[in-house]
């Protein structure tokens, strides 16, 4: 196991009740706009995309053909409702990532990453941040004891962490990774030890990220009705952990039969370079809803939900294919993110 920390200034019950803990959440008041993400009815022929968990919640970025079919049933169309008393992240992101590599999936396979996974994802949390993209989320606000305070423009990476820990034995079935899944419960164990490990502490302006290896699959819970690769491509939520609020997002290993829409480049020729875009969409959701009671519209979406594997144009040739962004001599193809000044998706922000 390594670390390397970067400096920037600046058993809950049986598989039943635990299910029934996270699809249910407060009560809807159909009288009022729901107040939190896990109060929005679910739209009739979808799956839920918020749940409940005992101490936070969790919400979904879907796979290319449930975002597909939300956008055909016009599930899409925002715009995003600041909700009253809300919170965003503030002042700035600090970004934790997790990369876990074991010696074996649960099934004896084979771990790892491609070859510039690592890098790409790294480099994606470090100038996301500061950019063009991230100054969208300058129009989105916090207004708590009658004091508005705007997103900044600002955050990155301050903390790399490789763990080289077993797997737990695995706690749900993901039919993309038969005998490998983790369940949320398992990964937030995973975020909690390795915070312990390296000092860290949680709180409303910083974001734990955890890479999984190639082959290892997740599902919500233990009764695995919402796993990778078949509802979800990733996740964010938070979760209290000795009575500290930490915000995390869990990010499977890239799969281009889900989670890459036609057409979408590979501008550095790895698939890290799906990841990137994954990892912008958890970051920004992160920002604007970290605790899901924010920023969302009333069909439940949040800002990257209404622009997912929406790429507009690609004006960047990239080492390998072409790009709609280049940072700092870093070339992505990143996902926009919802313009509410315009109403449509955008790469660069007001």
């Amino acid at each position: 196991m390594v670390a390397v920390i970067i400096g920037l200034q600046g058993q809950r019950g049986t598989q039943a009740q635990e299910l029934m803990e996270l699809q249910q959440g407060p009560p809807t008041d159909v009288a009022a706009p729901a107040q939190s993400l896990v109060q929005v009815p679910v739209r009739a022929g979808f799956p839920r995309l918020t749940v409940a968990t005992p101490t936070g919640f969790i919400h979904a970025m879907p796979t290319v053909a449930g975002t597909a079919a939300r956008r055909a049933a016009g599930a899409l169309a925002g715009p995003l409702l600041y909700h009253a008393g809300g919170s965003v992240v503030l002042p700035f992101p600090q970004i934790y990532s997790i990369y876990w590599v074991p010696p074996a999936l649960q099934n004896g396979g084979s771990t790892g990453y491609s070859a510039n996974y690592p890098g790409l994802t790294f480099f994606a949390s470090a100038f996301y941040p500061s950019h063009g993209l991230d100054n969208n989320n300058t129009q989105y606000y916090q207004t708590i004891g009658g004091t508005t305070t705007y997103i900044n423009n600002f955050g990155g990476p301050v903390g790399v962490y490789f763990d080289s820990n077993p797997l737990p034995a695995s706690g749900c079935t993901d039919t993309a990774t038969p005998g490998n899944c983790i369940t949320d419960a398992q990964i937030q164990a995973e975020i909690t030890r390795v915070m312990g490990v390296n000092g860290w502490t949680g709180g409303l302006n910083k974001i734990f990220v955890l890479f999984t290896s190639s082959g290892e699959g997740s599902c919500f819970t233990s009764a695995s009705t919402s796993c990778a690769y078949t509802q979800y491509c990733a996740y964010h939520g938070s979760y209290s952990s000795g009575g500290t609020t930490v915000l995390y997002a869990n990010m499977p290993y890239a799969n281009t039969s889900v989670c890459q829409a036609s057409g979408q480049t590979e501008p550095n020729g790895d698939v890290g370079d799906l990841t990137a875009s994954v990892l912008s969409h958890e970051i920004t959701e992160t920002i604007t809803d970290p605790l899901g009671n924010a920023w969302f519209d009333a069909s439940g979406n949040e800002i990257g939900d209404l622009c997912n594997f929406n790429f507009g144009t690609n004006t960047w040739a990239g080492p390998m294919a072409a790009a709609n962004q280049m940072w700092n001599g870093f070339f992505f193809e990143m996902q926009q993110e919802w313009d509410n000044h315009t109403g449509t998706c955008v790469q660069v922000g007001p």
